[in-house]
C-alpha cells in the first residue's frame, strides 16, 4: 500500500480523518494525498434532498455551488493549512513530485466529488473518509458514496469522533462472498500488522463460497492467527457490531454491497447499517 487519498475540508471530521490517515501511512509506509474539491465558480445547482448512500443522482446536481468564488479560495487555503499541520505533526515532508520515500502531497481539484474521486480514486490504494453525521451531513454522504461507488478501491470509513487506534485488533465480516474475499486481500497490509484478528460469521455458512475455516487457513499462509466468532444470524448487522465489540476490535473489514444495491436501499442490509448507524471504523471495498 503506497498511496492513501483523503478528501480534505477545514472541518473537525476531516482533521480526524487526516490524523488516522497519516498514522496508518507511517505504519505501512504510504504517501498521503490530500485533495480539496471545490465546485466551479459559475455553478448554481443545489444538492438534492433525496441523495442516498446507495446510489448517485445526476452528477451536476450533486455538488453545491459556492456563491462567492473568494469564499471557495479561503476554504481551500484553510484546508491546505489543516493538511500541512497534520503532515508536519506526523513527520511527513510536503512533496511536489512523486518519489519512493513516503511524503505528503497537496492538490486542489475543481468539479464534483463524483467526477474528481472517479478520476483520482482508482489510482490510490486506499481512500479515507468520514461517516456522515446523523443530523445532516449531506456533503459527507456525497463524498462517501463517490468513494465507495466510483473508485473501485478500498475505503476506510471513520466515525465523526477521533479514535485512539485503528487496525490493532481487526474484525473480518465473513459472508463467503467475492466482495468479502477481495476486502480481505486489500486489507492485508493491516491484517499482517494487527495484534489480533477475528473472523465473524452470522448464521450457517451455506452459501457457495469459502467457509470461515478456509479463510483461517488462508490467513495462516500470511502468518496471521485468527479466531472464529459465530452468531445466530437472526439480525446480522446488530450481531456483527456486538461481535466487533466483544472482541475489542478497532477496525471492521467487510465487502460493500454484496447484495444488489437497490435491494439494500429498499430492505436495508449490513452495508447500509454500517454506513448509517454503526459508529465504528469500517474498511470497505466495492468493485
Amino acid at each position: 500500500m503506497r498511496v492513501i487519498f483523503v478528501p480534505v475540508a477545514d472541518r473537525p471530521e476531516c482533521a480526524s480523518a487526516l490524523d488516522t490517515a497519516f498514522t496508518l501511512g507511517r505504519v505501512v509506509g504510504a504517501h498521503i494525498i490530500g485533495c480539496h474539491i471545490r465546485p466551479h465558480s459559475d455553478s448554481r445547482v443545489a444538492l438534492p434532498s433525496n441523495l442516498s448512500l446507495s446510489g448517485l443522482t445526476n452528477e451536476d446536481a450533486e455538488w453545491q455551488a459556492v456563491s462567492n468564488p473568494r469564499d471557495a479560495e479561503k476554504r481551500g487555503a484553510a484546508a491546505k493549512v489543516l493538511f500541512s499541520q497534520f503532515a508536519e505533526h506526523h513527520g511527513y515532508g510536503l512533496l511536489r513530485n512523486p518519489r519512493a520515500k513516503p511524503g505528503a502531497v497537496w492538490m486542489e481539484k475543481v468539479g464534483s466529488p463524483t467526477k474528481v474521486i472517479g478520476i483520482m480514486g482508482p489510482v490510490a490504494d486506499l481512500l479515507v473518509v468520514s461517516r456522515p453525521s446523523t443530523k445532516g451531513g449531506t456533503l459527507a454522504r456525497l463524498f462517501l458514496s463517490a468513494s465507495l461507488l466510483r473508485s473501485s478501491r478500498p475505503v476506510l470509513v471513520l466515525p465523526q469522533t477521533k479514535r485512539r487506534t485503528v487496525g490493532k485488533r481487526i474484525c473480518i465480516a465473513w459472508d463467503q462472498s467475492v466482495e468479502a474475499a477481495q476486502a480481505v486481500a486489500t486489507a492485508m497490509p493491516f491484517l499482517t500488522r494487527a495484534d489480533h484478528v477475528s473472523i465473524v460469521t452470522c448464521g450457517a455458512e451455506t452459501r457457495a463460497g469459502p467457509k470461515s475455516g478456509q479463510l483461517t487457513t488462508y490467513l495462516k499462509y500470511w502468518g496471521i492467527q485468527s479466531e472464529h466468532v459465530s452468531t445466530q444470524g437472526k439480525d446480522e448487522p446488530e450481531e456483527m457490531v456486538a461481535a466487533y465489540k466483544s472482541t475489542a476490535s478497532d477496525l471492521l473489514v467487510m465487502g460493500a454491497y454484496s447484495r444488489n444495491r437497490m435491494s439494500q436501499l429498499v430492505f436495508g442490509g449490513v452495508t447500509e447499517y454500517m454506513l448509517k448507524r454503526a459508529a465504528i471504523p469500517v474498511f470497505m471495498l466495492h468493485t
